[in-house]
């Protein structure tokens, strides 16, 4: 027979109207079940739980005048991002292990679900968020870390604490963009241990919490992040520069719709290195609207000079 324990926590899921965690319960009742010998009620209990019409999540749009949210809901798919096959795949792992949560449950283990983006500016960690969204099928949060972290001692907390509130009851993914502002190492604070307290309250939420979103924090700084971060996250994904055979894949993805037979030269891969997957998205951009504004074709004399255009930017920043 189920423990009491597993009683009253169907109860208490029940009360909340919280269908996942309820059917969760369910199936750790079966594994129990299962361990006591008793396999044709196990089995018989997985059968009906898989059969009933529970939703996996229940979502409910967060009030559209909370200025601490950016509610989108995206469509993107993980075919899209080109990185390298490692963090498609660990892209992929955490996509099946939400989709097949409820199996995990049943033997007493939780899906990836925090999770920390890092590496240079432009190179698809946003992008990321949103293919997790769009191949989930949830509302994407993206977090205004510049409407939480404010100069007022202890009101950062209490609205860090209202986000987790948030994603405690509203099912979505959870972006903390420049997540630095939030996780900077406590050893660098000079604001009279504000940033410390900040800190200090992240932690404790994010340790605490058991929803059912996903949270993502993403950094262009992650030399600067607390090492007590790591550990609170379930996967940490580094995102580099495209080297050559990605800067070329991406020319041919983003150009293909257009221009289907297009194949980059050699010349332009070459000096479109250290670009960001943001500046060669922008630079094709740029050549499929100069294509259909003056009704001409896009050419590789065309895309170097666009390149030219943007890393004379940056020379100029350097400078």
């Amino acid at each position: 027979m189920a423990k009491i324990d597993h009683i009253k926590s169907l109860l208490k899921h029940f009360i909340n109207n919280d269908s996942s965690k309820f059917k969760t319960t369910i199936l750790q009742i079966a594994a129990y079940e299962a361990k006591q010998g008793h396999s044709t009620a196990a089995r018989e209990l997985r059968e009906l739980i898989e059969k009933a019409d529970i939703s996996s999540s229940k979502i409910i749009q967060l009030n559209t005048e909370n200025n601490m949210f950016v509610v989108s809901h995206p469509n993107n798919t993980l075919d899209e991002l080109v990185v390298t096959s490692e963090i498609h795949q660990r892209i992929a792992r955490i996509l099946n292990e939400f989709a097949n949560r409820q199996k995990l449950y049943g033997f007493g283990l939780s899906n990836r679900r925090k999770i920390l983006l890092e590496g240079d500016s432009g190179t698809g960690k946003t992008l990321t968020a949103s293919i997790i969204a769009g191949e989930l099928k949830l509302p994407l949060y993206n977090i205004q870390t510049d409407k939480i972290v404010t100069k007022f001692m202890g009101e950062t907390s209490a609205k860090l604490r209202l986000v987790f509130d948030s994603i405690q009851k509203f099912t979505g993914v959870y972006l903390f963009d420049e997540f630095d502002a939030i996780g900077a190492d406590r050893s660098l604070d000079n604001e009279v241990g504000e940033m410390r307290r900040i800190l200090n309250s992240f932690l404790q939420f994010i340790e605490q919490d058991e929803s059912n979103s996903i949270i993502i924090a993403a950094t262009n700084n992650h030399d600067i992040l607390d090492k007590a971060l790591y550990r609170r996250f379930d996967d940490v994904l580094h995102y580099s520069l495209p080297d050559e055979e990605k800067r070329k894949a991406m020319f041919i993805k983003l150009l293909r719709s257009y221009k289907t037979n297009f194949r980059p030269s050699k010349q332009l891969i070459e000096i479109s290195s250290g670009l960001s997957h943001a500046d060669i998205t922008n630079i094709s951009n740029d050549a499929i609207k100069t294509s259909i504004l003056n009704n001409s074709a896009i050419t590789q004399e065309q895309l170097i000079e666009l390149v030219g255009e943007r890393t004379n930017v940056y020379k100029r920043k350097i400078n």
